[in-house]
């Protein structure tokens, strides 16, 4: 059963009204008395909704200062003869060679046009216009500003649009990385983030019809969630989200395709087999035409990856699965029950993780350290049921199932299968080198078996044997601690006393006979 959960009722933010940032115009002349008309003669002029700020420079290196500070200005008036007679001239070859700034729009002014003759000055310098000073008048002025402004603005939708393009493929590369369903749904909530440069509060959630994101069939489950939403447990529903959010998510759901408002998104995907994700996200910035258009190319790319990623759970699901029941017929067979295999193969990931293999690996020992007992299926029913102790010559024949499991899956070349091999060959080696069937010791065994023995011996001493009563968890844990150096790794003994809560918790999802006070 599902844990009831209540979605905090944080304040909603007001949704701010976007205000537009001005224009920077830098004046650059020796002249105060040109300062104080060009922005007097401007006062009130407007450009796509936004208004001027002017900045003042009165020499070159003034200007030098003020252009390194601000990178944003969209255009300069500047004036040629200030404290040299081609000071502005050699500003104006810093601004392109040495500070590196193509954008700005360059608009040379003078009152003296012998000193830098038009046609020299546009030929050997990258500059965008060239006046005379009586040629100003405020009409022209105004025609200046307007073709300056709006190549600034080209130039930069340009840049932007070259930018989006570039975060959306690193964006969209990020995605196609990730090795699972939660991976994906985490990646897609922060690569979102990123292509707005918006700091957006979301989840990610899914109906399928396996495991893959869902436990139960045809309800929507959570995959991933920001900071914002962390009320929201994975795998629980979404009936305590605001209205706002269930609103949009529906609204994808019902129409079979992305949803977008001023103030969030919805992405909406469906595989071929019917399984369907959303990812909303909330802003408290209005998304702009030029977002909506960037986030569908990103949506469209990653659909790919999702489809792939789910047919890839799908196989491993199967294969778990598979696994699981071949381990559990023979646990049927020795008329053992339960769920050791899968307590096993979780406590052997634990282990893993607690030496922090490779996250892959990890998974790889989650599936395989089932298969460790694999090998029982070759043994004799009257010795693999035998209440009491064995006999000499039953336990040399108890004693080859290692080997036998390790004959039935050596031959398969699959990576998962290749390790189940290794460890059920060498799931009963002991640290101290008195174990079987090889007699390996220390890092001799491989650390697949070091892991899978002790994850077996802990499990089989709480669990319920033919031939001895279940054990206290406590007591199974001061017996393998009193085998450290000796049957077990030193090392996974310490890591296994670091992490007994999460012990317990494998315990109370995959219950047995066992006592944990």
């Amino acid at each position: 059963m599902s844990t009831s959960l209540k979605f905090s009722n944080k304040p909603k933010l007001t949704k701010p009204s976007s205000t537009l940032p001005p224009w920077l115009v830098l004046i650059v002349d020796d002249d105060h008395a040109v300062h104080q008309v060009t922005k007097l003669v401007m006062r009130g002029f407007e450009f796509c909704g936004r208004n001027i700020e002017f900045l003042s420079a009165f020499n070159g290196e003034e200007a030098k200062q003020i252009l390194t500070d601000q990178p944003n200005i969209a255009m300069t008036l500047l004036d040629v003869v200030m404290e040299s007679n081609d000071a502005g001239l050699q500003l104006t070859r810093w601004i392109r060679e040495d500070l590196g700034n193509l954008n700005i729009r360059i608009v040379l002014r003078t009152g003296q046009p012998g000193q830098a003759p038009e046609e020299k000055v546009i030929r050997d310098y990258d500059i965008n216009d060239y006046k005379e000073k009586t040629e100003l008048t405020h009409a022209k002025l105004v025609t200046v500003f307007y073709a300056s402004l709006r190549g600034y603005r080209d130039i930069i939708k340009l840049e932007r649009a070259k930018l989006s393009l570039r975060r959306a493929i690193s964006a969209i590369s990020s995605v196609y990385d990730v090795q699972n369903l939660r991976e994906f749904a985490s990646a897609v909530l922060e690569q979102l983030n990123d292509l707005l440069n918006f700091n957006g509060d979301g989840l990610c959630a899914s109906i399928t019809e396996s495991y893959t994101a869902s436990s139960n069939e045809g309800q929507l489950k959570i995959l991933a969630a920001t900071d914002a939403y962390s009320d929201m447990q994975l795998d629980n529903s979404i009936d305590n989200l605001p209205a706002s959010a269930k609103a949009s998510i529906h609204k994808a759901l019902q129409d079979k395709q992305h949803h977008f408002d001023e103030y969030s998104v919805t992405c909406y995907y469906r595989s071929k087999v019917g399984s369907e994700t959303v990812v909303y996200l909330s802003f408290d910035n209005k998304i702009e035409a030029e977002g909506q258009e960037l986030l569908e190319i990103f949506t469209a790319n990653v659909a790919i990856t999702y489809e792939s990623l789910l047919l890839r759970e799908e196989i491993e699901d199967t294969q778990r699965s598979t696994i699981y029941i071949l381990g559990e017929a023979v646990e049927k067979r020795s008329k053992e029950t339960g769920a050791h295999v899968k307590r096993v193969g979780e406590i052997s990931a634990l282990l893993g993780r607690g030496l922090a293999l490779p996250e892959r690996y990890v998974n790889d020992l989650l599936q395989a350290a089932p298969l460790h007992d694999i090998g029982k299926i070759g043994i004799p029913d009257a010795i693999l049921n035998k209440p009491g102790r064995f006999e000499p010559d039953e336990w040399e024949i108890m004693k080859q199932h290692a080997f036998i499991g390790y004959e039935l899956l050596a031959s398969s070349d699959k990576r998962i299968l290749q390790m189940a091999a290794t460890i059920a060959h060498q799931h009963h080696e002991k640290w101290d080198g008195t174990g079987y069937p090889q007699g390996l010791a220390g890092e001799n065994i491989d650390i697949a078996g070091r892991i899978s023995a002790l994850a077996d011996v802990v499990d089989a001493l709480v669990s319920k044997r033919c031939y001895k009563p279940s054990w206290r968890l406590p007591e199974a844990l001061d017996y393998v601690k009193s085998e450290s150096g000796k049957h077990f790794d030193p090392t996974l003994i310490s890591i296994l006393f670091s992490n007994l809560d999460q012990l317990e918790k494998i315990y109370e999802r995959y219950p047995d006979t066992y006592n944990l006070a």
